[in-house]
């Protein structure tokens, strides 16, 4: 997708009401590498000068691509862009196939959920703006200082996944929000319990019908396009808000990030605000 795609459409969601919009952080698209991918981090920095509202964040930093130090210093330059709009994902690296293309030797699956551990305790040392020492296993620093510090006070710090053994330990320990990614929605009840104080957002591939005529031909293009992702929600306005609110009753989800199937056409992201959101809302409040 083009830059000015990106922009139309993160404007568009601004003006619709959404809260916030959220970016990869790939070299490639898992699903389409030879399709250009924007790298999300000079993304949001762009985005960040360009809107007024809307928060930025991605779903998820992949934290082996960069030492935290510098993610701290790119964190806090965005959250300036922004003036306090950003929302910060993280993730321990799970797309093993693009690390290895890459040549990037961040060990097995464990070792780089301890690295991602180490990430988020040099964070807020790095946000705090005084010098400090680490010393990790992976990470040391030395009279190390971050400066600029966020406007924010507290960052917000979003980690997605839903490993039990090296995920749900990190969310429990240091995540403001634990994001369930589409894929693991069936296990949303059972994962509930591991995450601690987290609050919980849900990740949701969303066909979007805008008639009773059209929910067919809506519901086979977005099984084809994202069916294998797990958690596709679709129908008609309705429809999609009563799966919605069910799990906002049913499990105490407070935030939905979702993934239109057109891509999020401006039409369909004001459809969604207009016809979807209230009845969510509502749900929220009773």
């Amino acid at each position: 997708m083009s830059f000015a795609t990106i922009l139309e459409r993160t404007r568009a969601a601004e003006a619709a009401g959404f809260d916030s919009v959220w970016l990869m952080d790939h070299l490639a698209a898992p699903a389409g590498p030879h399709h250009d991918t924007l790298e999300g981090w000079t993304t949001a920095a762009a985005l960040a000068v360009r809107t007024d509202r809307i928060r930025i964040g991605h779903l998820v930093t992949c934290d082996p691509f960069r030492h935290p130090a510098v993610l701290a210093k790119m964190a806090a330059t965005v959250d300036v862009l922004s003036d306090g709009r950003l929302e910060l994902g993280l993730g321990w690296g799970s797309v093993e196939a693009e690390l290895e293309t890459y040549g990037i030797d961040a060990g097995g699956p464990a070792v780089r959920a301890a690295r991602l551990r180490e990430t988020l305790e040099i964070l807020p040392l790095m946000f705090a703006g005084e010098p400090f020492d680490y010393a990790g296993e992976h990470f040391r620093l030395a009279d190390a200082i971050g400066r600029p510090v966020p406007v924010q006070a507290k960052v917000p710090v979003h980690i997605g996944g839903a490993g039990p053994k090296l995920t749900m330990p990190l969310v429990r320990d240091h995540a403001d929000w634990w994001n369930c990614p589409s894929y693991a929605i069936d296990r949303l009840g059972d994962l509930r319990a591991e995450a601690g104080g987290a609050r919980v957002s849900a990740q949701h591939p969303i066909a979007l019908a805008p008639d009773d005529a059209s929910r067919s031909e809506v519901m086979a293009v977005a099984e084809r396009r994202f069916g294998a992702w797990g958690g596709l929600v679709g129908g008609t306005a309705a429809e999609v808000a009563g799966a919605l609110s069910t799990e906002v009753r049913d499990h105490g989800v407070a935030g939905f990030v979702v993934q239109l199937t057109d891509f999020g056409v401006p039409e369909t992201l004001h459809r969604f605000m207009a016809e979807v959101a209230p009845i969510v809302r509502d749900a929220a409040r009773q």
